[in-house]
């Protein structure tokens, strides 16, 4: 499991209920920011590592 994606929802969360601070704000963007990274990655190395093969 992604480390960053409890705290992501915690915060996501809060929004629903109250405002974020500036400083939880620059910290769900930092993680966003993190998250999109990991999933990026694993989806690129997923493509990578793929083999198509034609049976036609």
């Amino acid at each position: 499991m992604i480390k960053v994606l409890p705290r992501i929802n915690e915060l996501a969360k809060k929004v629903r209920v109250s405002e974020l601070t500036e400083e939880e704000k620059l910290e769900q963007s930092s993680l966003r920011e993190c998250y999109l990274t990991i999933i990026r990655g694993s989806s690129k190395e997923l493509l990578l590592n793929s083999t198509v093969v034609d049976i036609l």
